[in-house]
């Protein structure tokens, strides 16, 4: 389950940004949103990793064209997430689009990190997914009875 924090992006066109993962859920979200003409740009990160490139390659293969698709591919950390992927979300907001941060529901770092490195974003919306750790769907509701998400999300 998809779940839009503050105003609604319903109906309104975004350009897409996709914190670094290894899990589909994100891609899904962005080709559906892209195939109903709400993503006309979608940035993915993810860095120096075993996992480098794979949001890119879900994309293509949910059928979203390569020409959408902005890779930011050198970071490290949710830090250089953003700050390598600047450009980008320079694009979209030179391009008139509001930013939508597309990240695990827990993961608050990454607002925090968009508003501190692109002070000039201005209102943006965050969509949070349910990320799976060992078999187990981590929501809110039940995060503290799976060990794999209790710790990640209190880690966070």
């Amino acid at each position: 389950m998809d779940v839009i924090f503050g105003r609604r992006t319903d109906g309104q066109p975004t350009a897409l940004f996709l914190f670094g993962t290894n899990q589909a859920s994100p891609t899904e979200i962005a080709a559906d949103r892209y195939h109903a003409g709400l993503a006309p740009l979608i940035i993915v990160t993810g860095g120096v990793n075993r996992h480098n490139g794979i949001l890119q390659r879900l994309l293509v293969e949910r059928g979203v064209p390569e020409h959408v698709i902005r890779c930011e591919d050198q970071s490290a950390n949710t830090w250089q997430n953003v700050e390598f992927a600047l450009p980008f979300l320079q694009e979209a907001l030179q391009s008139g689009l509001t930013v939508a941060a597309v990240s695990k529901w827990y993961h608050r770092r990454t607002i925090h990190m968009l508003k501190t490195l692109l002070p000039d974003i201005g209102a943006f919306h965050t969509i949070g997914w349910e990320p799976v750790y060992a078999g187990k769907s981590v929501t809110r509701a039940d995060w503290p009875s799976i060990p794999d998400g209790r710790r990640r999300v209190i880690r966070e």
